[in-house]
């Protein structure tokens, strides 16, 4: 590794790309940014002949066809190989030219942001010097990921941000491989450290074991440091550097924010791309950061490889996000001379055609509360088995459910409900084993208080039993085959399940049957019980995970009409499809009801050709005064309903794949 990057030469280099930089247009910073691309190829040392195709006329051809605020490209992906002829780093073995500054010069005329992708913890060719790598438990080097006790922040990372800060002049580094890839280290650096701050002498070796959530805990704020280390670094020589640090501060790590990253970012599933960023958007939006989702472009599984999403398919991705306030980009390959296949381009043309036709009235819209979900914090650190994992089956079966039912939900952190709880109209906590005690205090005098609370599942529901007016006798039974019984449909579910006996306060809500036979034995599915001015409801069964493995008709709208129990008055009811996402928000003085058309297999086909269109819908708004402007975005088409007793009464004949209902008061 080559340290030739002394201050001096950072600060003529900075004044060199100063002195530049003023003769092009100015930048959109990320918070204000809206669109964007994302190019990798992760190089490695098969690359030979790095930027031998990389031209100015390439990078003109992506601006003008797809008008991006920004681009991120590859400088050093998982393999530690930099594509860019660094000083720093480990460039790959053949660079013709400088194809990052050809990158940078042509972007800065154009007045659009360049970002780096960088691989930060992922890193598999500076930790082959001893020392480097995080230890695993059996003593040996982990093959991926760096020690926070190692020399690597202070060696590579932060000289190498500064050199593209200083010497490329780039916007900043969307830095990839982060929490997601940092693992529990073993080294003797890091058992002592981990000693010495908890006290705890027995050092567990895997999950299970004494004290391996306090382990998990050690690491996790060891990540946190090194975060804010290296951004802080960052920032005191390249203060206008804008950093993000991949699924830092998402549904991957949910808490509060305490990282001066400039932006919160995160790549969603290739495959089941809908609910993946279904959840993540709508986590993002509380956390008071501006934020982006990345769809991949392409599937990982199609037939023979990797195929191209089709532009519809990436359009509805990117209404998820943009439904919930978000900036959308897209991940396009790059090949491994750092070229990039133009044929792909014109899909991305079409992508943000749709998607700036949305921007005045979505980008940074704020939902109006709802439904909440708990993404608990406590809950999920003790769940998970790695630092960060995404754990999804329970939040993510419920959060399905619930829109397709037609709800307006956002996921939420306890951080993000402190204080305001009451906004919300019903809190849904799904299957969560533990919640710290002054949480569940706050929850319960949320209720008594007059809000309503949905848990599912009988370890959640155990959390309040006495509130609940309910016994819960013998043990979980895990894995159990029932018959869930509500109204004249039946459905069977292999869940966990508890027996219960109800108080005299305790209302039933459906049933749970060993056959569908009701002379056979059943116990209550759910109950409901009036708590101080609010109520409070439970399954006594899991739901999320057999929702996921085997979404069903008759388990979602089971969990839908208990949650119209609670909640019989959203802010928007929508009929007349279970293939639409409801998302209600605000912006600019006007109230926003967004549509988005989730139909067809986009949960088990890779490509998508085509989305049939949902409708003829129903829609009811509940407004306290008759709506001076109603029209359908983004056509601009006025709307013209029965609006009496407080409601607007709507049909929208159909939506082909996400249409906003705008109310000007």
């Amino acid at each position: 590794m080559n340290l030739k990057l002394t201050p001096i030469v950072l600060l003529c280099a900075a004044l060199v790309a100063q002195a530049a930089e003023a003769q092009n247009p100015p930048r959109l910073k990320r918070a204000d940014s809206f669109l964007g691309m994302h190019f990798d190829f992760h190089a490695g040392m098969d690359c030979t002949n790095v930027g031998a195709h990389t031209t100015a006329a390439m990078v003109e051809n992506i601006i003008n066809l797809v008008h991006p605020d920004y681009l991120q490209i590859d400088c050093k992906g998982h393999p530690g190989i930099s594509s860019y002829p660094t000083k720093v780093g480990h460039p790959a073995p053949g660079i013709v030219g400088d194809p990052l500054r050809i990158w940078r010069e042509a972007t800065a005329r154009r007045g659009v942001a360049l970002y780096m992708h960088y691989s930060g913890v992922y890193e598999r060719q500076a930790i082959r010097a001893p020392g480097w790598a995080a230890l695993n438990a059996d003593g040996k080097p982990n093959d991926k990921a760096t020690s926070f006790f190692g020399p690597y922040s202070e060696q590579l990372l932060i000289p190498q941000l500064r050199e593209l800060a200083s010497v490329y002049g780039v916007d900043g580094a969307w830095v990839d491989g982060e929490c997601w890839a940092a693992v529990p280290d073993y080294s003797e650096a890091a058992v002592k450290a981990f000693r010495a701050a908890t006290g705890i002498a027995a050092v567990p070796r895997k999950p299970g074991q004494p004290y391996w959530f306090e382990f998990l805990q050690f690491h996790r704020e060891l990540f946190r440091q090194y975060l804010r280390h290296y951004i802080s670094e960052v920032k005191k020589t390249n203060p206008e550097f804008q950093l993000c640090s991949n699924w830092a501060y998402t549904d991957h790590m949910p808490e509060p924010v305490s990282a001066p990253v400039d932006f919160l970012s995160g790549d969603y599933s290739p495959e089941n791309s809908v609910n993946s960023a279904r959840l993540s958007a709508r986590y993002l939006a509380r956390q008071g950061k501006p934020w982006d989702l990345m769809a991949w472009s392409f599937a990982g599984k199609g037939k023979g490889g990797r195929t191209q999403k089709s532009a519809v398919q990436l359009e509805r991705e990117a209404a998820v996000v943009l439904a919930l306030g978000g900036g959308f980009e897209a991940y396009f390959k790059q090949k491994r001379d750092g070229s990039i296949y133009d044929e792909q381009m014109p899909v991305m043309a079409e992508v943000a055609k749709f998607c700036r036709a949305r921007q005045a009235l979505c980008h940074h819209a704020e939902p109006v509360p709802q439904i909440a979900l708990l993404l608990s914090t406590a809950g999920h650190y003790r769940k998970i088995n790695g630092l960060f994992n995404r754990e999804e089956r329970n939040v993510g079966g419920a959060l399905q459910a619930l829109l397709e039912g037609q709800q307006s939900v956002e996921v939420v952190a306890e951080h993000q409900l402190a204080g305001r709880l009451a906004d919300y109209p019903l809190i849904v906590v799904p299957e969560w084993d533990y919640l710290e005690p002054q949480f569940k205090n706050d929850l319960v005098a949320y209720v008594q208080a007059g809000g309503h609370l949905l848990l599912i599942g009988p370890k959640t529901a155990a959390l309040f039993q006495d509130e609940l007016g309910v016994k819960l006798t013998g043990e979980v039974k895990p894995g159990a085959p029932r018959s869930l019984v509500h109204g004249t449909t039946a459905v069977t579910l292999k869940t966990d399940i508890q027996a219960v006996q109800l108080g005299a306060q305790a209302h039933p809500f459906g049933e749970l049957r060993v056959t569908n036979i009701s002379a056979h034995v059943s116990q209550p599915a759910a109950s409901i019980t009036q708590l101080g001015r609010g109520q409070i409801a439970a399954t006594y069964f899991t739901f999320g995970p057999a929702y996921i493995s085997a979404p069903s008709a008759p388990a979602r709208n089971f969990l839908n009409d208990l949650v119209r129990q609670l909640f019989p008055t959203p802010l928007a009811t929508v009929t007349g499809s279970s293939d639409v996402d409801v998302c209600v928000a605000r912006n600019h003085g006007k109230l926003l009801v967004n549509l988005v058309n989730t139909a067809g297999p986009h949960r088990t086909e890779p490509i998508l050709a085509s989305i049939p269109p949902v409708g003829p819908l129903t829609v009811t708004i509940r407004l306290a005064q008759k709506p001076a402007k109603v029209t359908l975005e983004p056509a601009g088409q006025p709307l013209s309903g029965d609006y009496r007793d407080g409601r607007l009464q709507l049909t929208i004949p159909q939506v082909a794949i996400h249409d906003i209902i705008a109310i000007a008061p």
